[in-house]
């Protein structure tokens, strides 16, 4: 099962997820959070421990209606099949907000 934390910083919105992001009521779960913030979305993996090709399907369905996601603290097991399915290149992948932050400083000198 998927549960989803929603936390507003100023970088967007952060939902934490924990679990898995799977066919079923989780990627309905999952769309369902985002859809309600239209607009920049964090995703917080630290917590999700498996995604199949449907919550790959989500993730990119999201990013093609406008919806900006960065992904943030990717486990081993979602980096590996985001790297195998090439998604790396499309969707912003970093580690933490203060990651992020280094690299906003790095972009704007």
């Amino acid at each position: 099962m998927l549960t989803v934390t929603l936390e507003d910083s100023d970088e967007g919105v952060v939902l934490q997820c924990q679990g898995r992001i799977v066919r079923g009521d989780e990627t309905a779960i999952l769309c369902a959070a985002v859809g309600q913030h239209r607009r920049d979305v964090i995703l917080d993996l630290a917590g999700v421990d498996a995604i199949d090709a449907a919550g790959i399907g989500l993730l990119v369905s999201l990013q093609a209606a406008g919806i900006y996601l960065k992904l943030m603290n990717p486990t081993k097991q979602v980096r590996d099949v985001l790297r195998v399915t090439q998604l790396e290149s499309i969707l912003e992948i970093f580690e933490s907000r203060s990651a992020e932050k280094i690299e906003e400083i790095a972009a704007s000198v």
